[in-house]
């Protein structure tokens, strides 16, 4: 009897057939450069390179350098841009097909993939990393909309130069030719910096370039959009920012692509934005903590730019009423020039600036001038102000980090060693210093010799209840916090604000109070007096002239510099001192530091392998560890600066040994963090 049922070898003969009709033959690689070099998003510092990649003949049209793609990398698919096409790869072995173009829309320029890597050495990072801050997260919807720039940048709708009028024209005239002046611009008392901005970007594009201006934060940005508007046009610029949101946020980044418009203004985020024939890059207080990415390799935007400026060679310009320390070495180093108006022109735009307690008058008259933390002046001139419209008074905001200030004089107590500042930690024990963690037991304030010590704390709404009781009837507002006022009336007001709060007041505040000024100065940072020094001086810059009777008082030390230098009225000369006592203290921007925080037994291996690295000749220090917490510590690393580019390629190469080694613990690198103390 014999069976329906097929054989076994025509068993196998029909699976294989249905196999080979269901797999697709795959396409052949393209002739025409058919190795895609490919930058994976892979973090791994060990792996901080591009990858060859044949090119499919069916990808060979989309697989253009910017491009997005999926590659197999280590057993997964895994994102990556195409850097380049080449004819032939230099590695030896069998090369992968790439699997997927993800999006032909070439989002990584050659100009922004070059800046990325400058990016990534600069800091001790990866590429993959830098990329991640460059290139907003792709949205397919609005890659599909249709491009609604279909026509050339129009001109500009002003060609004034008002706001540059107290200045030097030397550098908006280089722009216009098409030159690269750099400049750390000054700018007066009351001067409105977003239109100045605005004014800039339009000379230079009149010239057929590009720019690039970014501000400190949402606020700042709406004053710069609101002035781009009035001077280039409503389509005359993108906004891009991450407080736009994804998809908003990706419809800018593609218009800037696409050159939309010939000026492109945002915040941190769009420091890497995409602007073509780039002629200038300009931004505002660059001493401000916002433009410090807190996202690894942690670029600061200043360097950002400072860094395209260089390698794109365009104009580039820093501005702010203070001037930092890192401003001023620039100048000092010949990179950029002094752009600072004359000094008459300075005097009579400042307001009356005074300390309370400064003269034996008022002692005489108010003995408790210098220890009361709201004398009689403060309530004469805030009385005065009052007359003629709204008066600020800028209080510490009460999240300031606790440190310890001298019980009587209110110096703030540091470390005899390093100069951190001291802390406790703990209910009982001796202070010890936030850097090298020696205990201070024999601590005595160099100022008064007091060895007591207290903890600093304040509170704004105390001040604005207190401020209330005294001048009854007078509106009191608050802006801090998750309360932020905007813009206030010319009308009389009391607006106690905690600093980088401060509202603008139409037609400027007839005074200005600074209360608490020795707290500022004693938060535990190495750079609090600069940073104190620049909000002082924002505030003051609000105030009308003295002319227009615009008055600012002081309660604080009448001896201390960062006062003296805000009753001068001299930014620039605070910087200097400020630059010198760095490079006394062998700090940024004089040395180059980079802060290592992970697990004691990671940091102090590398902090061993970075001794056995780094040549003698280097002069590495280490500073700590200290402890953080129960399971993380501290320790700082710096050398000299012209030995900086030693120190950050020994912090790479030596955290790809750790990675390929798989030793144990992560160690976060930080190189010339925002904040030290």
């Amino acid at each position: 009897m014999t069976s329906n049922a097929d054989s076994p070898e025509q068993l196998t003969l029909l699976r294989d057939t249905v196999r080979r009709s269901r797999t697709k033959e795959p396409a052949p690689i393209t002739e025409s450069l058919p190795v895609a070099r490919i930058a994976v998003d892979v973090s791994l510092p060990h792996l901080d390179r591009p990858f060859d990649y044949l090119v499919p003949d069916d990808m060979a049209g989309a697989a253009q350098p910017g491009a997005r793609v999926k590659v197999r990398f280590a057993g997964k698919d895994l994102d990556g841009f195409v850097l380049e096409r080449l004819a032939e790869s230099d590695h030896d072995g069998k090369l992968m097909r790439l699997r997927k173009v993800v999006s032909p829309e070439r989002v990584l320029t050659p100009e922004i993939a070059d800046l990325c890597r400058a990016v990534a050495d600069r800091y001790a990072g990866v590429l993959a990393d830098v990329t991640r801050l460059a290139v907003p997260p792709r949205h397919a919807k609005v890659e599909a909309e249709p491009l609604r720039c279909d026509q050339p940048p129009r001109p500009p709708v002003s060609t004034s130069r008002s706001g540059w009028s107290p200045y030097p024209a030397g550098f908006l005239d280089a722009i216009a030719r098409g030159e690269a002046p750099r400049a750390v611009w000054t700018a007066v008392p009351g001067a409105d910096w977003a239109l100045a901005f605005a004014q800039a970007a339009a000379v230079c594009a009149a010239s057929g370039r590009g720019a690039l201006l970014l501000a400190a934060d949402a606020r700042d940005l709406e004053r710069l959009a609101a002035a781009c508007t009035a001077v280039l046009g409503e389509s005359g610029f993108v906004t891009l920012s991450a407080d736009l949101g994804p998809t908003a946020r990706y419809r800018a980044f593609l218009g800037a692509l696409h050159g939309c418009a010939r000026v492109v203004i945002g915040t941190r985020a769009a420091a890497f934005a995409p602007v073509a024939e780039l002629g200038l890059v300009a931004l505002w207080d660059d001493g401000d903590e916002s433009y410090a990415e807190p996202r690894a390799p942690y670029p600061h935007a200043r360097e950002v730019l400072l860094l395209r400026a260089f390698r794109q060679n365009c104009a580039a310009l820093l501005g702010g009423f203070a001037r930092s320390a890192e401003a001023a070495a620039l100048i000092e180093s010949g990179f950029a020039h002094e752009l600072i108006a004359d000094r008459k022109v300075i005097r009579a735009a400042a307001p009356s600036v005074h300390i309370a307690g400064e003269s034996d008058i008022e002692l005489a008259r108010d003995p408790s001038a210098r220890a009361a933390r709201l004398p009689h002046r403060v309530f004469e001139i805030a009385r005065d102000g009052l007359r003629s419209g709204p008066v600020l008074v800028q209080v510490p905001r009460a999240g300031y980090l606790p440190s310890l200030v001298c019980q009587t004089c209110r110096a703030p107590s540091r470390c005899s060693t390093c100069g951190g500042t001291l802390r406790r930690t703990g209910g009982s024990g001796p202070a010890s210093c936030s850097v090298c963690g020696r205990p201070a037991v024999d601590h005595r304030c160099p100022e008064c010799g007091d060895t007591r010590m207290r903890a600093a704390i304040i509170g704004a709404r105390r001040t604005a209840e207190e401020l209330g009781r005294a001048f009854p009837g007078v509106v009191v507002r608050t802006s801090g916090g998750d309360n932020m006022l905007d813009v206030v009336s010319g009308a009389p007001a009391l607006i106690v604000s905690t600093p980088g709060a401060e509202p603008v007041a139409e037609g400027g505040y007839a005074a200005a109070v600074l209360l608490d000024t020795w707290l500022m100065l004693a938060r535990p940072d190495l750079r609090a007096p600069e940073e104190a020094v620049r909000r002082w001086f924002n505030a003051a810059a609000m105030v009308r002239s003295a002319r227009d009777g615009g008055t600012v008082i002081l309660v604080g030390d009448p001896s201390a510099l960062p006062l003296q230098a805000i009753v001068r009225w001299s930014p620039e000369g605070y910087a200097l001192r400020e630059i010198e006592e760095r490079r006394t203290a062998r700090l940024a921007p004089a040395a180059k530091l980079a802060e290592l925080t992970g697990p004691s037994e990671a940091v102090n291996d590398l902090i061993t392998r970075l001794r056995d690295l780094v040549p003698p000749s280097a002069g590495l220090e280490a500073l700590g560890p200290v402890d953080l917490d129960e399971e993380t510590v501290r320790a700082v690393v710096r050398t000299p600066r012209q030995h900086g580019p030693t120190l950050v390629r020994s912090l790479k190469e030596t955290q790809s040994t750790r990675a390929t080694k798989k030793s144990p613990g992560s160690v976060r690198v930080q190189v010339d963090p925002p904040t030290f103390g």
